[in-house]
């Protein structure tokens, strides 16, 4: 398989299209024709990482992370950030990062977070918008269970739990070629009368090229006039954080104790303490300070986020209790996430490539130790 059949399977499940504008995320570096023989997958990309994917003969790296964030303006090894892309091009190693993408998806790292704290009834905590498109189309009656067939089979017409779904209304259409048009139905120039259906139905955004082509593949008409929209909904299935529920209420302390616990946590940082029962939590894996209000939007009695800055654990203005579990270990989970979402993924693709060729890296990456 080459990079880019690897890849567009993994963009099946978290499609880039959902990344944060902010982020670099996709084939940061290596060519998308290259054919694969290994996969080592890491949360970050860092020298050791690329030593680690030549020892055990890989030749993608796939990284929850980007190495490269910024624009690079030299690449002369100056820096860490450099030498791993030399070093990686230097050996025909691609280096592929799929980051906010799978923070958005609803079985990304922030359900990994709830999964492991055994929190029920999850929801998104900054559902993402402008995620919901449109289609509103006019169809031949007779060709209209064909047009429809075909969306559905892509996935249009999908929408939380239910698929297949769509709006149509009766109508009469008219047209007139000229005398280059080559119309299915009618004749050239003269005016054409046709019973139609107006067929309308929603699909996920990344999905708009396809809808259009297929579209166009399967509609009757020479000139196919449509509409697509983009719908204010925020998406319940996508978006940044989790909120979830434990079973029983915890005091705060058996609370953190249960974090630290579940998170192997050697430091972790809170606001202060509420006196009160822990029953709601809300959780943004990596750096999630920007989230406090939703948290507390959400009305979530404890929030699990890193990286929080001094003054931003007083934005829990005694409404909520802050704990800051650190960067590396609110994500630690993300190297099995990503193995399961792609062997399952790959899987029909067995005889091609082997299963036992994606690897979890055996480095950790955490740049920070505790004394």
């Amino acid at each position: 398989m080459t990079v880019a059949e690897i890849t567009n399977l993994l963009e099946e499940v978290a499609p880039l299209k959902y990344a944060e504008s902010f982020d670099n995320v996709g084939l940061l570096v290596g060519d998308s024709k290259q054919e694969i023989s290994k996969i080592l997958i890491t949360l970050d990309t860092l020298e050791c990482i690329v030593d680690e994917a030549i020892e055990k003969g890989c030749n993608l790296i796939i990284s929850f992370h980007p190495i490269i964030f910024k624009g690079l303006q030299k690449i002369n090894g100056s820096n860490y950030v450099e030498r791993v892309v030399i070093k990686a091009i230097k050996h025909d190693i691609a280096i592929y990062a799929i980051h906010t993408a799978l923070d958005n998806h609803w079985l990304g790292v922030n359900h990994m977070i709830c999964e492991k704290l055994k929190l029920i009834n999850q929801e998104i905590l900054i559902p993402k918008a402008e995620t919901i498109k449109k289609l509103n189309v006019f169809v031949p009656d007779t060709y209209l269970d064909e047009v429809k067939t075909a969306l559905f089979n892509i996935g249009a017409g999908n929408i939380g739990n239910y698929e297949n779904c769509s709006f149509t209304s009766k109508g009469i259409g008219s047209f007139k070629g000229n005398e280059h048009s080559t119309p299915v139905l009618g004749e050239k120039n003269k005016l054409y009368i046709e019973k139609e259906t107006q067929l309308q139905l929603t699909f996920a955004g990344h999905l708009h090229s396809t809808v259009i082509k297929t579209l166009l593949q399967v509609h009757p008409y020479e000139e196919v006039a449509y509409e697509i929209t983009t719908l204010e909904n925020f998406n319940q299935k996508i978006g940044m954080g989790m909120v979830g529920e434990l079973h029983e209420a915890l005091n705060e302390k058996d609370t953190l104790q249960l974090i630290q616990k579940t998170f192997k946590a050697e430091g972790i940082r809170h606001s202060c303490f509420l006196n009160k029962p822990i029953k709601k939590i809300a959780v943004l894996g990596g750096s999630g300070s920007f989230a406090i209000k939703n948290a507390i939007a959400a009305k979530a009695d404890l929030y699990i986020t890193a990286d929080v800055k001094y003054h931003e654990f007083y934005q829990a203005e005694s409404k909520l209790l802050i704990v800051d579990i650190g960067h590396y270990e609110s994500e630690q989970y993300t190297k099995n996430l990503i193995v399961s979402l792609l062997r399952k993924k790959i899987s029909n693709f067995a005889s091609i490539f082997d299963l036992k060729n994606i690897i979890i890296s055996d480095i950790n990456t955490n740049p920070i130790k505790y004394f």
